[in-house]
């Protein structure tokens, strides 16, 4: 790596120089009949490929600096994108493939895309808007189906893959310009773009050594790749210590484990609602007939540790990181369950309160990190320097999140600023109490979050489960309350089941929960009380 520049074309050229052959990445999707249909890429193919598409970028305009949209699942085309940004010096902006309506069109145009390559099912999404993006000069589709959209902008993406492609110059060549722009979640509005540099994403695939992952190791994430998660975890390890990964179209809790069986993936990445959602699958004897020996998990909850980590017989490797940097580790059998970590040696942690102090251990606090020695944290958010300037208050990179460290310097954390859920002047564990739920019979999915008491005292909160049942449309109520009533403290126990097909997430499986709110606040169908219950 030292003779390269921390930049993705610069990176996956050299790689095709020296491991031509090597199947880097395995984009993996289950057919209709239930099996896996696979399409594997080669540094080679990734190389050949990425100047393909970068050719016909450059042929409908695209220019350096230029920034263009990637509306898509995972599929190759994603990171052959990828590489054509890198190769003009072009910006690409990630979109989750469900984005429509005015957040789709406040995303395009804030970042001021001028055009998208889009898979054929999130076709009409745009379609539907596409009046109202009179900037977007070009939009390359590809996939299967027939999408039924007509517009003079639209061009097949389809690659004539053969051998001997010319190479494509790299315009890219400043470590630290713009790579991609990065939206936030946007679980509480309108989301913002991280500006994100090249230099962050090939120095984060080396992430791996931390870790402790080995060049036989093959790597696993269902996450989408329009998620700093999937991109830096799964394909920016993979990529840069040049060991294999295996990504799906999209997160199967159903099929992860047997998709870790048919492709002998030894390590994969959850987030914390992931990892509800598969222990709440039913046990099966295959649960530990796997090549997983860790999981790398963010927000693994306490309760569901011992656990998930001896069902299904593996190593959880806990860690905390944002997509603006921040970051601490909690290799298997080191530091204490429930803790996300400690940081690495180049980074300092701290719990500050409102005031920017630093509170005494076991005391809750903003979560912040500082680099040890060298340059102050930088983070650039697009078109809004008040929340860059905000973000990195005192020299501190906010995360905005609540946390606690102990008297070793374990960290703990907590929850998001401001989603606490107080009751009865207790403090609850929404993942306590999902645990708990899912463990339910009829119980697919759930989330928990807190509204604002019926009782009108300030600060508390009433307990809202929304559950999405294993029957579509069926689940006994009067069963789950009997249950929490059963497994959980009396404060702990909703107020509120909130029944839904499914629950709102992100690209990175993060519930929406200002949704869920909305939905909650209509108080129509599917909201039930304990009353409602005994009454039904």
């Amino acid at each position: 790596m030292s003779d390269v520049r921390p930049i993705l074309a610069h990176l996956v050229r050299s790689k095709a120089e020296t491991q031509p052959d090597f199947p880097v990445l395995t984009f993996t999707d289950i057919a209709a009949d239930g099996n896996f249909v696979d399409e594997v890429r080669t540094y080679a193919d990734l190389w050949r490929r990425g100047c393909m598409t970068a050719r016909m970028l450059a042929a409908k305009g695209v220019k350096e600096g230029d920034r263009f949209a990637l509306i898509m699942q995972n599929h190759p085309e994603f990171v052959e994108a990828m590489i054509a940004a890198s190769i003009l010096g072009a910006v690409f902006v990630p979109v989750d493939p469900r984005t429509k309506g005015q957040k789709l069109v406040y995303m395009l145009e804030f970042a001021e895309c001028t055009g998208a390559i889009v898979a054929d099912y999130a076709l009409a999404h745009l379609s539907d808007v596409l009046p109202r993006l009179p900037r977007l000069s070009w939009i390359g589709t590809f996939g299967t189906k027939k999408s039924g959209v007509s517009d003079s902008r639209l061009f097949g993406l389809d690659l004539q893959d053969e051998a001997g492609v010319p190479d494509m110059p790299i315009c890219s060549n400043d470590p630290d310009a713009t790579m991609q722009l990065l939206y936030t979640s946007g679980t509480t509005g309108d989301p913002k773009a991280i500006v994100a540099t090249h230099r962050r994403f090939v120095e984060a695939g080396m992430l791996g050594l931390m870790l402790g992952l080995k060049p036989t190791d093959c790597l696993y994430t269902g996450l989408s790749l329009t998620h700093a998660n999937a991109q830096l975890i799964t394909l920016g390890m993979a990529l840069t210590m040049g060991m294999g990964a295996v990504i799906s179209r999209k997160f199967t809790k159903s099929r992860l484990w047997d998709i870790t069986r048919w492709y002998g993936c030894t390590v994969f990445n959850l987030l914390g609602g992931m990892t509800v959602e598969l222990y709440s699958q039913p046990p099966s004897e295959n649960d530990d007939f796997h090549p997983v020996r860790m999981v790398l998990s963010a927000g693994m909850p306490a309760a569901l540790w011992d656990r998930f980590a001896k069902r299904f017989g593996v190593q959880i490797f806990e860690f905390y990181g944002a997509a603006e940097g921040g970051l601490t580790l909690n290799p298997p059998g080191v530091g204490p369950i429930g803790s996300v970590g400690k940081p690495p040696p180049s980074s300092e942690l701290a719990i500050l309160d409102d005031d920017g102090n630093r509170v005494p251990a076991n005391e809750a606090g903003e979560i912040c990190f500082r680099p040890a020695a060298g340059p102050s944290v930088v983070v650039k958010y697009l078109k809004n320097d008040a929340a860059s300037r905000q973000k990195t208050e005192g020299g501190w990179l906010h995360t905005g999140d609540i946390g606690h460290v102990d008297a070793q310097g374990w960290l703990y954390f907590h929850h998001r600023k401001g989603d606490d859920i107080r009751r009865n002047g207790e403090f609850i564990s929404p993942s306590f109490v999902e645990k708990a739920i899912a463990e339910h019979p009829q119980v697919a999915d759930v989330f928990v979050y807190g509204v604002p008491a019926s009782s009108g005292a300030p600060g508390e909160k009433d307990v809202v489960a929304a559950i999405v049942p294993v029957e579509r449309g069926r689940i006994n109520v009067a069963s789950v309350f009997a249950h929490c009533g059963r497994v959980l403290e009396r404060n702990a126990v909703p107020s509120f089941l909130q029944i839904v097909p499914e629950i709102p997430k992100t690209a990175s499986q993060k519930p929406q929960e200002r949704f869920l709110r909305e939905q909650w606040a209509a108080r129509g169908s599917g909201i039930y009380t304990a009353d409602d219950a005994v009454a039904a």
